[in-house]
């Protein structure tokens, strides 16, 4: 899928609802590697590996961070980049090489516009100390609050229907 194509966000009525389980997330994705996975619908972690990827859920909301144009190296990006929700079950493996054969996570991917993380920094609480609010991104993959990920969508302003009307969590 291209950037810009795919259907709207879910709405809140849905069975992965909040009030159902719905769980946040960021992923640190390389900009190159969030672009293939645009292409072909899943999301990895962990440089490919099959740690963490179990976690997220169907239904579960996720943000994703691109620190740099490419894995080794590149240009700093410093953006969030892309909006999906996760609609696999379980993570599944894919063999590229014979020697590298990553697992992946089905997931949809929503319109949207890339946006510089650092304006925002000041205002996400699992960016503890400002002066080095890249650190939390270390960690690859993980949740982040409601409050936070609304935050970070709002801004990304979704191409299509307003926010509202598709039912992602707005912030305060």
């Amino acid at each position: 899928m291209r950037r810009g194509e795919g259907p709207d966000l879910p709405s809140n009525d849905t069975p992965s609802a909040p009030s159902a389980g719905r769980r946040f997330w960021i992923n640190t994705v390389s900009l190159d590697h969030i672009e293939g996975a645009i292409e072909g619908g899943f999301t990895q972690a962990d440089h490919g590996a099959n740690t963490r990827l179990h976690r997220p859920r169907p239904g579960d909301l996720m943000v994703f961070y691109s620190p740099r144009t490419n894995l080794h190296g590149g240009i700093p990006v410093r953006q969030f980049t892309a909006l999906a929700t996760v609609t696999g079950d379980k993570p599944y493996q894919v063999k590229l090489s014979k020697n590298f054969q990553p697992w992946r996570l089905a997931v949809q991917f929503h319109p949207c516009t890339r946006i510089d993380a650092r304006p925002l920094v000041d205002q996400l609480s699992f960016v503890k100390d400002p002066s080095h609010w890249g650190l939390p991104f270390r960690r690859g993959l993980f949740t982040i609050p409601q409050d936070d990920f609304s935050l970070i969508s709002d801004r990304m302003r979704p191409v299509g229907p307003s926010v509202a009307s598709i039912g992602l969590p707005r912030s305060s």
